[in-house]
């Protein structure tokens, strides 16, 4: 997310003082041109680069193995695989389903009322931006823009992106809290225990302290007429200083993220089931499923294919789950992620003309 959001910083880079009555709409100018990618950046090196990685991760993982056992790699094809992978699939698109509620309930925050199935065009064609066309410029700045042309509030519509991925780093770490603090055997595995656990602390003191800190208004007033990444942190200041105004807003907006993260972990569970890994539970997907999640949001790889499998074995290897079984499960998930993806392919193609405004938005006075 921080690429997209950073190539996303590009369209609006030059604040105005608003400080602190301006509506959000006047925040940012658009560029009078467009600043150059450092080479190191551009596609033509960080693809390969990207794939490469993921090649070699998954290389390592195959050759940690001691020989590969192809019966647990890949499971019999039966009545019962199909049941269970229909239902895989069926999770994961209600999981998209509700990421578009989820980004529908942080804009009705920020005072933009748009409709749900307007967003889910968008949602799905950013989901198949991202999965299909691996470049810098990923489905969030897709997502951003499309709604800017809706809404003609570019900042807003930068600001609900934001929230609508933070709203996953407050969920996210609690769910696995809770699937350790449910399930206490899961404690006492060793690097299977400490390391979710630690991502889960820390990526929450993380967002405790960014919330603390981009939530004062004194800090607030010193990111005006900023550049950089102060710009993005301009506009979570914003976007706290709504929320904390909205509190029924706030609510809704966490309720809709551990729906749409329940969904998702209902569709691991159908993979879980469809590869017959008996050893896997749900308080187990609580505990481990969200630390992969977040590990794999790290640049590396494309899709997080390596780093996502390799994450797995070494999870749910405290649960004496086979390499194997794990690596398979890390590829199911994926493969979910990316046939549901292909749904925004004509979303793609077709959804970016300019969507009616009327009854739909209501204007910003951020």
């Amino acid at each position: 997310m921080r690429n997209n959001l950073a190539v996303a910083s590009y369209l609006f880079p030059h604040p105005i003082p608003t400080w602190p009555d301006t509506p959000m709409s006047y925040i940012y100018t658009r560029p009078q041109e467009k600043e150059s990618i450092p080479w190191w950046k551009r596609n033509s090196v960080t693809i390969p680069f990207r794939i490469g990685l993921s090649v070699a991760l998954l290389i390592v993982i195959l050759k940690s193995m001691d020989g590969i056992d192809w019966d647990e790699l890949i499971p019999d094809w039966n009545r019962q695989t199909a049941f269970w992978t229909i239902g895989a699939f069926i999770f994961t698109l209600i999981g998209f389903i509700l990421g578009a509620i989820r980004w529908q309930r942080v804009l009705r925050a920020l005072g933009v009322h748009q409709s749900i199935w307007r967003l889910f065009s968008h949602y799905m064609a950013g989901q198949f931006v991202s999965n299909f066309l691996p470049t810098t410029v990923g489905g969030d700045v897709i997502r951003i823009g499309r709604l800017t042309r809706d809404t003609d509030d570019a900042p807003v519509s930068f600001t609900s992106v934001v929230f609508e991925r933070l709203s996953g780093w407050l969920v996210l770490p609690v769910i696995t809290l809770l699937g350790f603090a449910i399930n206490p055997g899961l404690t006492g595995l060793g690097t299977s225990t400490r390391v979710p656990l630690v991502v889960a602390m820390v990526t929450l003191l993380a967002l405790i302290l960014v919330i603390l800190l981009l939530g004062s208004n004194r800090i607030g007033k010193g990111l005006q007429n900023r550049q950089g990444l102060l710009r993005f942190a301009n506009a979570v200041h914003l976007g706290i200083d709504r929320l904390k105004g909205n509190p029924k807003s706030a609510r809704e907006v966490i309720i809709s993220a551990f729906a749409y993260q329940f969904a998702l972990l209902l569709a691991a569970g159908c993979a879980v089931e469809a590869l017959g890994i008996d050893e896997v539970g749900l308080t187990a997907l609580m505990a481990f499923i969200p630390a992969v999640l977040i590990i794999q949001v790290l640049p590396l790889g494309i899709g997080g294919l390596g780093v996502r499998e390799g994450t797995l074995v070494v999870f749910l290897s405290g649960i004496d789950v086979s390499n194997e079984q794990a690596l398979a499960l890390g590829l199911a998930l994926y493969a979910l992620t990316l046939v549901n993806s292909f749904i925004g392919l004509p979303m793609l193609v077709f959804g970016g003309r300019k969507g009616s405004k009327t009854n739909d938005i209501e204007s910003s006075t951020l």
